[in-house]
């Protein structure tokens, strides 16, 4: 089979690797669709362990089937989640399930860009979703992002009725946007250093999208403030902007060693609560499944490339480029 290999974020070659063997309790899916995310191209953190197969946001169809498999059928329409917690440790019990090491450290082979993975038995029985009738692959290429999203805003405790600040309006962002709207935020504002993008965040739902630099000029308070751009300076501005009583979700993260000003007093004198988000837990999958099943959020409006798995190396410069694209996705099989 045909995979896309990662070596860094110029160089991500089409090569061949034999189709994966599945036990008795695994699954082969052939990958229908497969999202690059924005954090397939933060090179400091990917390289490290290239050359590899990236690509964990998947939709496909079972095509085989281990003997002790009972819950799936070949032919079923999936989406399978690269990471999955015990539900047994800890974190688990505390509802801090992205905490767990067993999410850390589990995975599918070799990878979602791929024409085929295999998917190990725990993200079998804890992983595997039924994609909706109602639901494209495409779509479901957008499970596992706006389950990270559903768990930042739920963990965080998003309210209806309340102001939100989106910093940075990427992929992330704006399905921050996308489903603040859905939660019934009484103001949406967003921010970036790009006007295609800011453009984007108005035809989503922000009654305010303006550049970055911008925002002393305006009153760009809000109760519920979200870095959704890994640079010091959109942490900053997120202490800067933040209501009192309000809340910070650090949903980016900064390069390790990056250290950045912390004005304690203010943020302590303000009651402000911060609170930080890696990934997403079953529950949050479900619950992203069911907003675009239902159409709450609406996300097909966000893709603006389809491309065949030999176009890996555009998706990758596109992504990593962050000027005119959102969400690129890469069809093994074949372009819709």
């Amino acid at each position: 089979m045909k995979v896309a290999m990662y070596y860094n974020n110029n160089d991500v070659r089409i090569e061949e690797m034999p189709i994966p063997e599945i036990g008795d309790d695994e699954l082969l899916v052939k990958v229908m669709a497969s999202g690059i995310c924005g954090s397939d191209v933060m090179e400091w953190y990917r390289i490290k362990k290239a050359p590899r197969v990236l690509g964990h946001e998947i939709a496909g169809e079972i095509v085989k089937v281990g003997k002790n498999v009972k819950k799936f059928k070949e032919g079923e329409r999936v989406f399978v989640s690269h990471h999955v917690p015990c539900q047994e440790c800890k974190y688990c019990k505390q509802g801090k399930e992205t905490l767990c090491d067993t999410l850390r450290s589990t995975n599918f082979y070799p990878g979602g860009f791929a024409e085929y993975l295999r998917v190990p038995s725990i993200n079998v029985e804890k992983g595997t979703f039924r994609l909706p009738d109602e639901m494209s692959y495409e779509e479901g290429v957008f499970i596992e992002p706006l389950g990270c999203v559903v768990r930042g805003m739920r963990i965080a405790g998003f309210k209806e009725g309340q102001s939100i600040l989106v910093i940075g309006s990427g992929i992330s962002g704006l399905l921050h946007i996308k489903l603040a709207k859905a939660l019934g935020a009484e103001r949406i504002i967003a921010t970036d250093i790009n006007e295609y993008r800011l453009k984007k965040a108005r035809e989503f739902g922000a009654d305010l999208a303006l550049m970055a630099n911008a925002v002393k000029k305006k009153n760009c308070m809000a109760d519920f403030v979200v870095v959704c751009a890994g640079v010091p300076s959109a942490f900053e501005q997120a202490f800067k902007c933040v209501e009192k009583g309000g809340v910070i979700l650090f949903f980016a993260p900064l390069k390790p060693g990056i250290d950045i000003p912390f004005p304690q007093f203010d943020l302590w004198n303000k009651g402000v609560s911060i609170f930080s988000t890696y990934a997403a837990a079953p529950c949050d999958i479900e619950e992203a499944i069911e907003l675009i099943r239902s159409g709450r959020v609406r996300v097909k409006d966000m893709i603006t490339h389809r491309l065949g798995l030999e176009e890996a190396m555009h998706g990758f410069q596109l992504v990593a480029k962050a000027q005119n694209s959102i969400k690129v996705i890469l069809f093994p099989h074949g372009k819709p």
